[in-house]
């Protein structure tokens, strides 16, 4: 063999052997410019071989707050046939899945129940969160109704920010189809495409042997991505059978609506190399391989982030990266 075959060859059993890119993306919230801008971040960051073959995972929440989930789902369903040689996950996000619940895109109880058995639980709080009342709600999942009310209160004090619409700010998400917010008339003017996004959108993904830079070098992981994520004092295998079987008898699916219960890794995790990264919380925290990659939370002046493996390395959609 000749030695200019010989070095092609390395290189390429080179390239083969570095470890897959793996890019997380935290909550979009309807802001198409802040995921387009990151997307390019992303790329540029990126050696463009890695970039072609990443897997991208976005993790969740990808309308409301914001001014453009139609453009932004335009975009996320474009990404299979613009790069085709990726692998695209696009967990469910609890905004997500109340926008399904609304549209009736969800899945049915496996039990055979009704939705609207689930509202009994939460029926307390109806009248304050202005549960939608109109066409279609006889059995509509409680988190549907929710994300279509009409909240009384003007002022989301925890945030410090007007609420748009309904708790879930979801008046943003029915504009961007040209609807009064709480209208039925969403239904007919989501696209066919749209709803079917919605739809098949996962609970969870798991992913074995991703690898992540830790203080002992490269560390081969199994990855577990989940909007909110995993109930630290219930049974893991438990849990992601639920979320498999993206079981929709429950009237709040704590995976995607937790907050402090579902923060750290579970102490059942905590002795393998298991990554756990989620989006929802409103922030960024990264600590071991406890990943919580939503730097946005949905307000206009927080950047859109995404976290790169194995290097761990945060880019935002304000990056000025140099050319």
């Amino acid at each position: 063999m000749s030695d200019q075959n010989s070095e092609a060859t390395t290189t390429e059993t080179q390239i083969s052997k570095r470890p897959r890119v793996v890019c997380c993306i935290g909550d979009t919230h309807g802001y198409i410019t802040k995921l387009q801008n990151l997307w390019s971040n992303l790329q540029s960051h990126i050696d463009p071989q890695d970039f072609q073959a990443a897997l991208i995972i976005f993790l969740g929440d990808y309308c409301d707050r914001g001014p453009h989930t139609r453009h932004v789902i335009d975009f996320l369903i474009s990404l299979r046939s613009s790069y085709p040689n990726q692998t695209h996950v696009f967990l469910s996000g609890n905004h997500d899945f109340a926008f399904a619940a609304f549209l009736g895109v969800l899945p049915k109880p496996l039990d055979g129940s009704h939705f609207s058995e689930g509202w009994r639980e939460y029926e307390d709080n109806e009248e304050r969160e202005g549960w939608y009342r109109g066409d279609g709600y006889e059995d509509m999942h409680l988190q549907g109704r929710r994300w279509s009310g009409n909240i009384k209160e003007k002022i989301n004090v925890a945030k410090g920010t007007e609420y748009k619409g309904s708790i879930y700010d979801a008046g943003p998400t029915f504009e961007s189809y040209d609807v009064p917010h709480g209208s039925s008339d969403l239904v007919k003017a989501v696209p066919d495409e749209h709803k079917k996004f919605l739809a098949d959108l996962v609970w969870v993904h798991e992913e074995n042997d991703v690898c992540v830079e830790t203080e002992n070098g490269i560390t081969h992981c199994k990855l577990i991505a989940v909007h909110a994520g995993l109930e630290r004092d219930k049974n893991v295998e438990e849990q992601l059978k639920f979320l498999r079987s993206r079981d929709t008898r429950v009237p709040k699916v704590e995976a995607l609506s937790g907050r402090k219960n579902v923060w750290d890794i579970p102490k059942e995790l905590s002795e393998d190399p298991i990554i756990v990264v989620s989006g929802h919380h409103g922030k960024l925290h990264v600590e071991g391989l406890r990943l919580i990659i939503d730097e946005g939370g949905g307000l206009e002046k927080n950047p859109v982030a995404a976290i790169v493996l194995p290097s761990k390395k945060i880019v935002r959609d304000t990056d000025i990266l140099a050319k």
